[in-house]
């Protein structure tokens, strides 16, 4: 019982050891290694100020601005430290109210335009920063007419800033909001 109960608090602080302490230092080490820029968040600057990251989006409301997904992360959404879904079930009244709100006001934006999934519904983490294509197609006539563009350059600059499937194969093909929208600040900003 004696050699048993040694063995066990061995094995316990051994795994903790390894697992716990070596093992996150092996693996920090190579991702500051191989993806520095990533492992440190993937921050995105503007004249020379960090004002956010590739990683976690951003709530933009202003109407010539490129609006991302929905957030429930958090009180107010977008919030890293909170990040989570809803959990709400597809049945939940609250949810059907919030997605039946959010149709309204999009509907009213864009009337003869079908409406992408992905502007009405949040994401799982809540943090996504990207929207698909078909949602920045969506915006282009309310963002265009807000910055006094033509719709046909600002659908050349949003393609510019639709990254494809990685490997072809992988993911979805997507926007960056905020880069989209950093982009636009500085080619045509808003007087």
């Amino acid at each position: 019982m004696k050699r048993n109960l040694l063995i066990s608090i061995w094995m316990t602080l051994a795994t903790t050891a390894l697992l716990g302490i070596i093992y996150p230092l092996v693996v920090t080490g190579l991702a500051q290694v191989f993806y520095p820029h990533r492992a440190n968040g993937d921050l995105i600057e503007y004249r020379g100020q960090p004002v956010g990251s590739r990683l976690i989006g951003q709530p933009f409301t202003a109407p010539w601005y490129f609006h991302p997904r929905p957030s429930a992360a958090g009180p107010a959404g977008y919030d890293p430290t909170q990040s989570q879904g809803s959990n709400l079930a597809p049945s939940n009244k609250a949810l059907l109210d919030r997605v039946s709100a959010s149709v309204q006001t999009l509907q009213a934006e864009n009337p003869n335009a079908p409406i992408p999934i992905d502007l009405v519904t949040e994401s799982a983490s809540g943090l996504d920063p990207d929207i698909s294509p078909a949602s920045a197609e969506f915006q282009i006539p309310r963002v265009a007419k807000e910055r006094k563009m033509t719709e046909t350059d600002l659908r050349a600059v949003v393609q510019r800033h639709t990254q494809q499937r990685q490997f072809g194969i992988l993911g979805e093909p997507r926007v960056n909001v905020l880069e989209l929208n950093l982009d636009l600040d500085e080619i045509h900003a808003v007087h």
